[in-house]
């Protein structure tokens, strides 16, 4: 399933896409996290590729709380949960209005990438808007890989889409990775706010805990498409957050009904194979979350730890 980033676009409306038209959308409910950005997290479930252990889908949650369970059951329970101010964004509209802690999804499939990257062992990721931009940064990036995509699409002259499969075949272990996508890393780009994360449903639960953590008043969660999958793992941000039991397959239900979802899964949308689709939609394969640093040039996502 290919990650577009715009509204109601299908394989046949690629070349018309602009993600500048997203326009901001802004539901506010109730506080959250000043970053605490020292994690220690290992990937516990599978990756799906041959050196991941896989695990049933039901016991993926439970597996990520129980690694924090006295201090996650505290973070539900205090009173200030309950009054965080959580507002759903989309698109570069929504970044640019975008306050307190800053939470960029990318679902189908930039920082599921990013996420399966730093599991295999990357150093970090870093993220630029154009394609001239992470060739320059990877000709100054020893071990530089650049994974790409232009409006959904493989780019000539570049091995690696941003396909999960694609990465999860790679030895990156001490790498730096290179990232290009037409909404993620520009949504990122655009976010004003020093507190951002980088989100997917591979990292939802252990990203909703590294924001609690952090306690800010406001948490806004940016869909950086308005495709299903963004908004779905948003909503699954929030009922966690909430104390309640996301139902994901409920969440994802229209997803599957659209023609991106069946032509991925057909196996007919260039550089990205079906195998993406399952690696991407599971919640929590990771107990990672990813915050995200400006730098000059780019933006660093990498993996937090938690202290021990």
């Amino acid at each position: 399933m290919v990650r577009v980033p715009f509204p109601g676009v299908d394989q046949k409306h690629l070349a018309r896409s602009n993600v500048t038209r997203l326009c901001a959308v802004i539901e506010v409910q109730a506080p959250v996290c000043d970053d605490e950005r020292d994690w220690n997290g290992v990937a516990v479930l599978g990756h799906g590729l041959a050196r991941f252990e896989t695990q049933a889908h039901h016991t993926h949650r439970p597996a990520i709380r129980d690694l924090l369970e006295a201090e996650w059951t505290g973070l539900l329970t205090d009173a200030w949960v309950w009054h965080v101010n959580i507002i759903h964004a989309t698109g570069i509209e929504g970044a640019r209005h975008a306050r307190g802690t800053v939470v960029v999804i990318d679902v189908l499939r930039s920082f599921t990438v990013s996420a399966y990257a730093l599991a295999g062992g990357a150093r970090e990721c870093r993220l630029v808007r154009t394609v001239d931009e992470a060739r320059a940064l990877a000709a100054s990036t020893p071990g530089a890989v650049i994974c790409a995509e232009e409006e959904g699409l493989p780019v000539e002259g570049i091995a690696i889409s941003n396909s999960p499969t694609k990465i999860g075949e790679l030895d990156l272990t001490g790498r730096v990775l290179i990232q290009r996508s037409s909404a993620g890393t520009q949504v990122a780009a655009e976010v004003k706010s020093d507190d951002i994360f980088a989100a997917s449903l591979v990292v939802v639960t252990a990203t909703v805990q590294a924001c609690l953590l952090t306690k800010p008043e406001t948490l806004t969660l940016i869909a950086s498409a308005d495709h299903p999958e963004d908004h779905a793992c948003a909503h699954y941000m929030e009922e966690v957050i909430r104390g309640r039991e996301p139902d994901l397959e409920r969440l994802l239900r229209p997803l599957r009904e659209t023609d991106r979802y069946q032509t991925v899964s057909r196996g007919e949308w260039p550089g990205f194979p079906p195998t993406d689709l399952d690696l991407a939609l599971t919640a929590d394969r990771f107990d990672f979350a990813m915050p995200v640093t400006k730098e000059t040039g780019y933006l660093r996502l990498s993996r937090a730890t938690r202290k021990t």
